[in-house]
């Protein structure tokens, strides 16, 4: 599982930009207590089906 500081730093993004977008990209995470947590595959698989124009 990786937490919103890895996805933003694995995306060059920063944290509030995970916190605010991920639903709207589809990106699936789940609530572990109060933290916001996202497996790798999911984060990987999210990434492999962005369109780069």
């Amino acid at each position: 599982m990786l937490s919103v500081d890895e996805v933003a730093a694995y995306l060059g993004k920063p944290k509030s930009t995970i916190y605010n977008c991920w639903k709207s990209w589809g990106l699936k995470g789940h609530r572990i207590g109060r933290s916001l947590m996202f497996r790798k595959r999911d984060v990987e698989t999210w990434i492999d089906g962005q369109v780069i124009i």
